[in-house]
């Protein structure tokens, strides 16, 4: 199974935010983005959906 994460629901802090924005540019696969930021993919999808982000899958 995949890496449990202990932080449900947290709210997104400005530095998260601006290091997702810079993650997302250089194009890291969300699973990469997720880890990075220690927050679930689908946590780290919807924020970049609600930013209007585009971010790569990793296939």
């Amino acid at each position: 199974m995949g890496e449990k994460f202990e932080r449900h629901k947290q709210p997104w802090t400005t530095e998260e935010v601006q290091k997702l924005h810079t993650l997302a540019k250089k194009g890291m696969p969300i699973r990469a983005i997720a880890k990075a930021l220690t927050r679930s993919e689908e946590s780290v999808k919807a924020r970049a959906k609600a930013d209007k982000l585009g971010i790569t899958a990793l296939r």
